[in-house]
């Protein structure tokens, strides 16, 4: 082990409050994914050019096979066995007793009871041969911990004060009145699952015919529904009827995967990769606060959305329903992982009064004490992009870095008070939070494509430039999230505002 060097930024602590359960059995068959090096570097995607094929993006971007090659011979030096590699996302997953895999990374891993889970966590640092240094930029699946938290509100349909279905929210932010053919959508799901007999009841109730869904099994997980509207049922059932009820002739493709680090890149490259259903929009409701990730993770996961952004693949994450701490408790403002992510669109979140198809209000959603807020802030992980060159985001909290990026880049309604009809498990609710602007937003997207014959794909720098100059987003200027209020043009609440959908095809065509 002398000859090892600490794999950078892959520190992590034992979470806080779980307690010592002893030690893992060091016999238990194991998987760890290893996310290497690009083979050249990737430059911003330029909307003049032509997205790459994932043919290109491998050949360009992916693993190097000499890279591979060293990976797969560190591999039997240690007795570990490749059982799967993938070029373009520059991933290798690897099969070994806990004992072989912990001498060959170095890992320090224990039980940890949290609440009535026993898990493998590990603390420290990881390591890696010296040979492999510059090679290795991740270790993932030593830890079996949830890193990602769901942001959505539930009210029953009789308790919200008010509550719109998709199509109407359609037609309030006026999207384009084609249905996303030949459009897939790709949804990020962490547990959970639906049930057919809802999906179909509820498009009978909004008068649509049944949208085509189909579930993706990343790691061996599947459609697991439990039967609790209030737990990742939810969650999964609200990105659906979302998608589906606002691009209602898109294909509906729900990755289900692990809640774990290693779980949900997985399950993010599955879709990314995907040559089968080949998504041009993603959807992502799951996250939490980047001080609570390892800076390999989000390396990790920003490196593959880079390559979604390179292949034409917009990616819509919700930016968190805890306001401008993100629900940390150490007095400084947080954003939510991965919407803080330069190559994402980040979602945030309204409280929207309409009157038929009119706008009567709209604000920065803010419950306050009854507990929701739209997140947003400033990374303390990411630079500020150059497309966010000429909006005025204020300096990170808790970080020595002067510029970050901007959280959200967009919004729509998210307040639960007047949130979005929904049938999950037999119980029509009305759910709320940013979960469900991502899906919105990625609806609006397939739209889109549909009528400009080619993806939209990473549009940011069209969004912050001509969409904006021509107002063909609502700007929300009322209202706070904490340590940040609204005001004219971009803010820290609703970033350059709400969809004006038809305005912003016109300006895209």
């Amino acid at each position: 082990m002398s000859s090892n060097l600490i794999l950078l930024d892959s520190h992590r602590e034992h979470p806080l409050g779980a307690v010592p359960a002893g030690d893992p059995d060091p016999n238990e068959i194991i998987q760890v994914t290893l996310s290497l090096r690009r083979r050249t570097a990737a430059s911003e995607p330029s909307l003049l050019e032509r997205p790459l094929t994932h043919a290109e993006l491998a050949e360009a971007h992916g693993a190097d096979p000499a890279d591979i090659a060293a990976v797969e011979s560190f591999a039997a030096q240690f007795g570990l066995s490749v059982i799967a590699k993938n070029v373009a996302a520059r991933s290798i997953t690897l099969s070994a007793p806990l004992s072989a895999m912990t001498k060959a990374f170095g890992a320090d891993v224990r039980i940890s009871k949290i609440g009535e889970r026993h898990i493998r966590t590990r603390q420290g640092h990881l390591s890696v041969p010296a040979r492999l240094a510059n090679i290795v930029v991740g270790v993932f699946g030593f830890d079996e911990r949830p890193v990602a938290g769901t942001n959505f509100t539930v009210r029953s349909r009789a308790a919200a004060p008010s509550y719109y279905t998709p199509p109407q929210l359609a037609a309030i932010y006026n999207f384009p009145s084609n249905t996303g053919k030949n459009q897939t959508i790709a949804l990020i799901e962490l547990g959970g699952g639906y049930n057919d007999s809802d999906l179909q009841s509820y498009w009978q109730s909004l008068g649509l015919n049944s949208v085509n869904v189909t579930p993706v099994s990343v790691d061996g997980v599947g459609n697991q529904p439990t039967g609790d509207p209030d737990g990742p049922d939810g969650e999964v059932v609200l990105d659906i009827e979302v998608a589906g009820g606002v691009a209602p002739g898109a294909n509906i493709a729900v990755y289900f995967g692990q809640n774990t680090d290693q779980g949900f890149l997985n399950a993010i490259n599955a879709a990314i990769y995907d040559t089968v259903r080949k998504p041009s929009v993603i959807s992502i409701s799951w996250g939490s606060a980047e001080n609570t990730w390892t800076a390999q993770a989000m390396n990790a996961y920003n490196s593959a959305f880079h390559d979604a952004a390179l292949m034409g693949i917009s990616i819509c994450v919700a930016a968190g329903d805890n306001g401008s701490s993100d629900g940390q408790d150490d007095n400084h403002n947080h954003v939510d992982f991965p919407a803080s992510s330069p190559w994402v669109l980040a979602c945030g979140g309204t409280r929207l009064v309409a009157s038929g198809t009119t706008i009567q209000s709209e604000t920065v959603w803010n419950d306050g004490t009854n507990g929701g807020a739209t997140g947003g802030g400033v990374s303390s992980h990411f630079s500020k992009p150059a497309y966010q060159a000429h909006v005025s985001v204020p300096k990170p909290s808790g970080t020595s870095n002067h510029t970050g990026r901007g959280v959200p880049d967009i919004a729509a309604v998210a307040d639960p008070e007047t949130g979005y009809y929904i049938l999950v498990d037999g119980q029509e609710n009305v759910i709320g939070g940013t979960s469900a602007v991502a899906p919105l937003w990625a609806g609006l997207i397939a739209l889109c494509n549909e009528q400009l014959g080619r993806n939209l794909g990473w549009f940011h720098p069209a969004l912050y430039g001509t969409i904006q100059q021509h107002k063909a987003l609502h700007d929300v200027t009322s209202g706070t999230n904490g340590a940040y209020k609204a005001g004219i043009g971009w803010d820290c609440c609703t970033g350059l505002g709400t969809p004006n959908g038809q305005a912003i095809l016109n300006l895209l065509k």
